[in-house]
Order: structure tokens, then sequence, then C-alpha cells
């Protein structure tokens, strides 16, 4: 136990000696303050935080991989030409101790004052999480990746300094073996390769394994390369030493060249085992630790389930040219790592596939001629020439005889800067690529028979009245369906039961619980006939049933309906969206249509079929699932009557909607007033828009354009000034409802607040977007940013402040606004009746060319939702970028919370989970300009104040180590 311990005490003696030396000379305060400096110049200057906008630290690590090479080489260039020069290299070599105790000590001595170093520039993530919301799980592992980095780069310096005299020699010789550790993996040397001979030089640099922990990702790979990197140098650094021991006892006999060829078998066949294990262990599935809050890495449950729903084998194949654009290179391998977590997921359910169309032919004619894979033309510039080149950057789902396709426009987001400042990231690969996944398999599923995808029996009833109570017209209709139903029941097998019963049966009893449950009202033709009857279809299971529509009573019409209430039941069917948009003008400014919703419009073609719904008619499509009303203008009576009796049926309507609306016509920001035709209609239902916007001392930014005079050049630049009415929400986000909880931030621009009532009969409200407490409201329409001679808003909260509603969702039993009035659908046949007064009622519906029947539904099931937002701009494709701020990105949070909010409507909630994962997602709450400066210096202040804690405490360490000895000595 006594050698154990003996090395032990002596491997930490040393580190401690070297850690007294560096703090007994001017080297270690000029290390930690050098690397501290750089590192606040290059994270708040060099990398622009605050104008970055980005709720994270990561720029802080970005520059370490260059940083850290000349800081390790200038810490290690002396340490053994210290020891030479001050004659202790002897009492080195005839000490007892093995060489490499005195090799670990010194490298530990050199780490521990990177730690100190690291621990200095810790105030940095704690002061960004007390304003924003900071993830910590990439924080930590970035500090790791630093330790690590360093180690390795420590070690390579304290090798070369063993072979070296001559510090400036060591300093040099460091900095390049340790520079060409950095540049293998970077694009400098990269570009000039295909993206697999690309991958593998980037396996054996130092800065690309860093960047990959840093963003949160601890693989175990990474983990063992700076490992065996910083294990290798330090077996050389001691062969080094042990080398200048021969060379110092001066006699070469047998035993010691045997000796001394056993030194040099041992230590080349370490470094070698120990760098070959890298190429083994890259043949092993990833093992890895994803950091990222909501685990934004890796494979989420969500997946797992859809995948697990596969009944044939998926195939994912990704194409990737060996030549591609430079910013596409490193994302390559991103891809392809996540493809292969999707086959170790899947199971055997999965295969996938990587090739290279331009190295084979038949795969190439295969991709273009079946799937439409092309080439895309890139400009590829080097420092000798520009040219075109192109290459292939897709991914292949295909499932059955069902595929989709992913171009590189589908997975990468792009976010500018500058100019020249541009970065290319995978935007959500993940949410894409399972969404392709969702997709073909809904298709192959929708192929065949409907009730394969029924787990449940189903039964059909119809509540139809005696033939001789209906019109001729509803008496062949109800003949042609049963003759369909038949044939349907023999396809659905034993999942089909077929009723009719007729409600006005046994006294009625039937017909006055039917209007009980639904709210079944008796039908008519027209206002004036006095011939009522029942024609009402149903499916159901359960607790669960959905009202077939009568459009055109056709067979075809209600075989439609029909596939559409049996998808209802159904897992796997790409839902319908009904989406009511107002018309856009052309001439909007900056070339944009003055109102226009095509960001929603793709969000929602991308996961649900979409119908451009024109509610004129009265009528809301019977195959929609759900009704959406964005920025709703001028609805009359018809398209109320039609919102209101959807959601009678058990629907939800999400509507988008404000008494005003924002207009970029002109060139200039105005704000106009807008009847949506729905506000009495949501009055009923305990929903009230009130006619004023929010104003919010917690806003975002507006761009502004600003004229500056240099030297007689008129020159303009872009501004963010404070702008109240875009309403700045972080904590006011319900975190109970998915619609909210999975978002971090939103800006809702040009808000009204909503009043509720609370006593509306069987109705709950639940908010979902809150102001602060700092809110206000106006009357004004005068929106335009105000500003002084200095480019600076000058608001000021207006009246009482307080919290407003900007958001809210309403589920019950609703009663219907139409519910002691009659059908507006029947008008028609009342100009009839006006027009001819020979004409029997009753026959009014056969002697006109369109045949009309309607009721009034008058109350909902507690299935029916109303979910409001009480913005006409809220998706507006102008106001996503104006609420971007300067980044040619284009905030998408605001569409992100309208597709939650259909997805949770639709109880389709599986993509939920990872659609917010995607970048720039986390922004800095706004901040004035003072504010910033402040945690700016605060930062600089507190790291000189920890450096000068450990120069107190190293002082304090020194005069009490002083006293201890001047004890001994009087002793």
């Amino acid at each position: 136990m006594q050698p154990n311990l003996f090395k032990k005490e002596s491997i930490i003696r040393i580190a401690k000696k070297e850690i007294s030396l560096f703090f007994t000379s001017p080297i270690a305060y000029l290390f930690i303050g050098a690397f501290v400096a750089i590192t606040l110049f290059i994270f708040f200057w060099g990398e622009a935080f605050f104008a970055r906008n980005i709720a994270d630290v990561r720029p802080m690590f970005e520059w370490m991989p260059l940083l850290l090479i000349f800081l390790c080489a200038t810490l290690t260039m002396k340490l053994w030409s210290e020891e030479r020069r001050s004659g202790t290299i002897e009492y080195v070599h005839t000490q007892s101790i093995p060489l490499w105790h005195f090799v670990i000590g010194k490298y530990l001595g050199c780490l521990v004052l990177l730690a100190i170093a690291l621990f200095i520039t810790l105030p940095l993530p704690i002061s960004v999480n007390f304003f924003a919301s900071l993830d910590w799980g990439p924080v930590i592992s970035g500090y790791l990746a630093v330790l690590l980095l360093g180690s390795a780069y420590i070690a390579i310096g304290l090798a070369i300094s063993a072979r070296n005299e001559n510090q400036i020699v060591s300093l040099i010789a460091t900095s390049v073996l340790c520079g060409g550790f950095y540049f293998i993996g970077t694009p400098v040397l990269t570009d000039f390769f295909g993206h697999q001979s690309a991958e593998l030089l980037r396996s054996f640099g130092t800065g690309a394994r860093f960047e990959d922990i840093t963003r949160g990702v601890i693989d175990l790979r990474d983990l063992y390369y700076y490992l065996s990197l910083t294990l290798v140098f330090l077996v050389i650094n001691t062969y080094f030493l042990e080398q200048e021991r021969w060379a110092n006892t001066g006699s070469q006999n047998s035993s010691r060249l045997k000796r001394h060829v056993y030194w040099q078998w041992v230590t080349g066949l370490l470094s070698i085992n120990l760098l070959s294990a890298n190429l083994w262990l890259g043949q092993l599935p990833q093992l890895r630790w994803d950091t990222t809050e909501g685990k934004q890495y890796s494979i989420s449950e969500a997946t797992e389930g859809y995948l697990a729903q596969l009944q044939e084998p998926l195939l994912i194949r990704g194409y990737f040219s060996q030549k591609t654009h430079p910013l596409l290179a490193p994302l390559v391998p991103q891809v392809k790592d996540l493809l292969k977590e999707y086959e170790v997921v899947g199971d055997n359910r999965v295969r996938v596939e990587f090739v290279d169309p331009q190295q084979s032919p038949e795969l190439e004619e295969e991709a273009n001629s079946k799937f439409g894979i092309k080439p895309m033309p890139f400009q590829v510039a080097d420092r000798y020439q520009a040219s075109i080149v192109s290459s292939y950057f897709n991914v292949l789902v295909q499932y059955g005889d069902e595929h989709q396709v992913l171009g590189f426009r589908d997975l990468i987001e792009v976010n500018a800067r500058a100019e020249s400042d541009v970065d290319v990231l995978l935007r959500n690969p993940e949410h894409d690529i399972t969404r392709a996944i969702k997709t073909v398999l809904q298709n192959y599923q929708s192929a065949g028979n409907l009730f394969d995808a029924v787990q449940q029996p189903l039964t059909f009833t119809g509540y139809v009245s005696a033939t001789d109570k209906l019109p001729k017209q509803l008496v062949e209709f109800k003949s042609d369906i049963e003759q369909q139903l038949k044939q349907i029941k023999v396809d659905a097998g034993n999942k089909l039961e077929v009723n009719f019963i007729e409600p006005e049966a046994n006294g009625g009893r039937l017909a006055l619980q039917i209007a009980e449950d639904y709210g079944f009202q008796p039908m008519a033709t027209s206002l004036f006939s006095d011939n009522a009857f029942y024609f009402y279809l149903t499916l159901s299971s359960g607790d669960q049933v959905v009202q077939i529509p009568l459009d055109d009573f056709s067979v075809s019409s209600f075989e439609r309906n029909f596939d559409a209430a049996i998808k209802r039941f159904a897992s796997g069917f790409t839902k319908n969206v009904a989406l009511v948009t107002p018309q856009s003008s052309p001439y909007g400014a900056y070339g944009l249509p003055s109102a226009s919703f095509e960001q929603l419009k793709q969000m929602l073609n991308a996961e649900l079929n979409v119908i451009n719904e024109d509610l004129s008619d009265g009528k809301v499509s019977g195959q929609a699932d759900l009704l959406m009303l964005i920025s709703p203008e001028s609805l009359d009576e018809k398209a109320v009557f039609a919102v209101d009796q959807f959601l009678m049926k058990g629907g939800t309507v999400i509507a988008a909607t404000s008494p005003f609306s924002v207009d970029f016509t002109g060139g200039r920001l105005s704000m106009s007033s807008v009847k949506s035709g729905l506000s009495d209609w949501l009055a009923h239902h305990g929903l009230t828009v009130e006619n004023k916007l929010i104003m919010d001392a917690t806003n975002a930014a507006f761009p502004i354009p600003i004229t500056r005079n240099v030297g007689g050049l008129q020159l303009q630049e872009m501004r963010m000034v404070d702008y109240p009415y875009f309403i700045d929400v972080r904590q006011g986000l319900n975190q109970e409802n998915l619609i909210t909880s999975q978002l971090p931030q939103l800006t809702v621009p040009w808000a009204s607040p909503i009043s509720v009532d609370a006593d509306k009969g069987q109705i709950s409200f639940t908010e979902l977007i809150n102001s602060s407490e700092q809110a206000w409201t106006s009357s004004s329409l005068d929106v335009m940013p105000k500003i002084n001679a200095q480019g600076e808003s000058t608001y000021s909260t207006d009246g009482e402040t307080g919290q407003q509603l900007m958001a809210v969702m309403a589920q019950g039993k609703f009663l219907s606004y139409f519910a002691d009035k009659e059908s507006p659908l029947l008008s028609k046949a009342d100009e009839v009746k006006t027009r001819d007064e020979s004409v029997e009622t009753d026959n009014i519906a056969d002697t006109t060319e369109a045949f009309d029947v309607s009721s009034v539904i008058k109350h909902a099931s507690e299935s029916a939702r109303i979910i409001l937002f009480s913005s006409n701009d809220l998706v507006q494709d102008r106001v996503l970028q104006l609420t971007s701020g300067v980044s040619q990105s284009v905030n998408l949070a605001n569409v992100e919370l309208l597709i939650n909010a259909v997805d949770w409507s639709l109880e389709d909630r599986a993509l939920m989970s990872i659609r917010s994962r995607g970048n720039f997602n986390r922004t800095l709450p706004p901040m004035e300009q003072n504010a910033q400066m402040f945690w700016e210096y605060a930062n600089y202040i507190l790291a000189f104040c920890l450096l000068a804690g450990v120069a107190i405490w190293q002082r304090q360490r020194l005069r009490s180590k002083q006293r201890y000895y001047m004890t001994w000595l009087a002793q």
C-alpha cells in the first residue's frame, strides 16, 4: 500500500509545486487575464451577442480552438526548458520516482490553471441566465469541450517542450502542431475533397469534434479522441525524458540497448493502439448523451411512435454528392448520423442507404425518373476560380408504393447576420423526416380499405322520418344511401352496424332525446312550409358522434362525406383543414401582397390537406375536420351560420381576428378598422375582442430605416427601436397546454384585449397567451414608430397597466347563435314564395331549381371548441418578417403556434413535441441599450474581481506557508 500512496502523493506534490510556481510569476495572471479578456471581447464584440439576439453562449466557445492553441503553447513552452535553465532537470533524472510522475504532475498543474481560467468566465452564462432562458446542457458540455481540448493541447505542448531547449522554438512548434490538428478538419482543407473524404478529415480534427460537443451532444467517440490524443503525447513526453536520461548516463552496454529498444517498442505500440482505437470506435453505433433541454438531437418518442406503426419495411435513402457547396458539406454527416439512429430505433423495420447518384448512373436514372430528384446547381468559388457544381442533397422516404422527397430547401435554414456572414444549419431534420414518414404512412393506409385502420366497431344511425313525411328528393336519396350502405357493410365486415330510426315514433321520445343530446331540430324546405321532418345521418363509436353532412343529395357526395367521417375514427390519416383567408391585394409594399399568408399555408400543406373554404353558401365542407378563420372580413349571415353550425356539430373553430388590421400600401405603416362579422357571434359565446390595441413595455424591436449624413453622403441603415405594439411574450405562455408550452417566445403584433364572460353556461375558458403586467391599451390608430431626433423610441406608459389576455380557448356545450332564429339557408325559398303566392308551400322545393333543406342545430356537444387569437396580423407574411428584426430569416414561432393549435384540436399531437426544436428559437428578451451595456461591463468587472480574488487567495496561501516554515525553523 505504501508504494501506491507514495506514487499518488508524489504526483499531487509535483502538481502543487507547478501551480505555486505559476502564481509566483506573472505567467499565471497573464494567462488567465488574456484568456478571459479575449473570451469576453469575442463574445460581446466579435460575435455581437446582443445583435445576434440568440439566448445561448456558444459564441464564447466558437473561437476557443484557436485561442487555446496560442495560450497553451505559451503556458507550456518553458516548463521543461526552465528545469534545464535552473539545473533541476538533473534532479528529475536522478530521482527514484518514475519520470511519468513528473509528466503527469506538470500536466495536472497546467490543467488546474486552465480550469481556474474557465471558472472566472462562469459569470457570463450565469448573467445571461438572469435575463434570458438559457439551456444549461450546451453550456456544461461546452466547458467540458474546452477542458478536453485544452488537455490535448497541454499534452502536445509538454511533449514539444521536453524535446526543445529554446522556449521560442517550443512556442512555434506547439502552435504549428496544434494548429495542424485544428485545420485538418476545417473547410480550408475539406473543401478540396468529397464529403466522405472530408468527413474522414474532420474526424481527425480537434475543431470539428469540439463543435459537436459545444452544441450539446457528448459522444463517447469524441471523448475518447481527446483522451487518446492526451495520453499519446504524455507517453511521448515521458519517452523524450527517458531518452535524455540515456544520453546523460554515457555508457551503452547491451542491457541498456535492449532497454532502449523496449522503451521504443512500448511507446510506439501504445501510441498506435491508442490512436487506432478511434477507428474501431467509429464503427460502433453512436453512444452519446444529449444534454440539451428537450433532447433536441435525440430521436423523440413521437418518431418512435410512427416507426412502431410500420407494417412493412421503410426505406430512407440519402442522395449526397461527393462535391457539393462548402456550406452544405458539414451538414451531410449530421444528416447521416440522424438517419442511422432511425435505423437503430426502427428495429429492422427501417433500412437506411446512402448513395452518390453521380457515381451510379442506374441510381441516378431512377432518382430522376421515378422520384423526381434532380441535382441542384451551386456556385462554388475558391481562391483560383468560380464554378457551378451540380450536386445532390436529398432524402427519400419510401413506404410501399408511397414516397416523399426532401430537398436541401426542406432541410436547411439560412440565418444571415450580414451580407458576408451567413450561417447554414439544419433547420429541424427530425421533424422534417418524421413528417415525411407520417405522410407516406397515412397515404399508404388511406389507399386501402378505410375500415382496416379502424380499431373499434362503428354504428351508422339515420334519424330519418317516415317516407310519407319526406320530400320526394329525400325519399330517393334515402333509397340510394341504403343501397350504398349495404355494399359498405360488406367491405367493413363486422365493424359497421347500420340503423335507420324514426324520431317521431313512440310519441316523439327520440326526437326529444336527440334535441337534448345533439341539438337536432326538425328540418324544413322553407320558412313557410308546414311539413317538418328529420333527416340526420351520424356515425358513432362509444361517446364520439360525427354528423355526416348533407351536400347536394347525391350518392357521390354521401360516399365522400361518409369516408371523411370514418377517417375521424381511424388512425394514420391526413386531416382536412378548411381555411378562410381574405383576398390579398398584389399592390402591397416591398413587392409583397398587402395581406398574404403563404408561410401559414405552406406549413399547413406540409402536414394536412388544406381546403380553401368559401362560406358564402352557408356551409363548411363535409370533409373538414377543423375550420380556421384568419383575418376574416365582412362575413355575412350565411357565412356566420356556416361557422356556427360547424361548431354545433362538435367541430373546432380557430380564429385570428381583431377590430384592426395593418396596411403597408403606399410605403407607410397604417392601421384601419375591420368588420369581421364575427364579433356578435363571439360575444354570444362569452368572448369579446375589445375595440382597442394592446401596448406593452415588454416588447420586441421594430426595424426602421435611419438616414445619416456622412461627409455629404446620405447613408441609410436599419435601426431597431422599441415598439410597444410588438408584444414580447415569454412568461405569459400557458405552460400547461401543449399549444403554447413548447414555444419559448412569441411576438404578438397589434393585438386587442379579450374579455371573457365566465358565466356562459357550460363553457370553460382556458387562457393561452397573456401580456406582461406592464401592458396598457390605446384607441389610437397611429401605429407609426415614434422616435426622436437621435432615433430613439419616445413611447411612454399611458393609462392603467395590467395583464391583457390575447389568446383563449373556449370549450363545452355551446348554445347556437341562431337557436332562436330561422336558418338563413331558407331565404331563397322565401323569395320564391314571395314571387309566386299561388304555389303551395309544401311543394316549393319541387318547383325550384335548387333544393334547400335546413334546420338549426341548437347546441353543440362538449367536444366543440373555439380557439381565439386577437390579432388579424398574427401570421401575415410581411409582419412575420418585421417581427424577425434585421435577421434575414423569418420568425415562424407564430405560425408554429397556429399549427400547434390545429394538431392539439385534431388530437394529432405527436409532432408538436419536436416542431419547436429548430434553430434560432431561443431569443433574448427586449432590452434597452443601457441594460445591455450594464450586463456587458458587469461581466468585465466580475471577471476582474474574480482574478483579483485568485491573486489574494494565492498571496494569503504563500504567507501562510511562510509562517509555517518560520515556525518550523524557530523550533
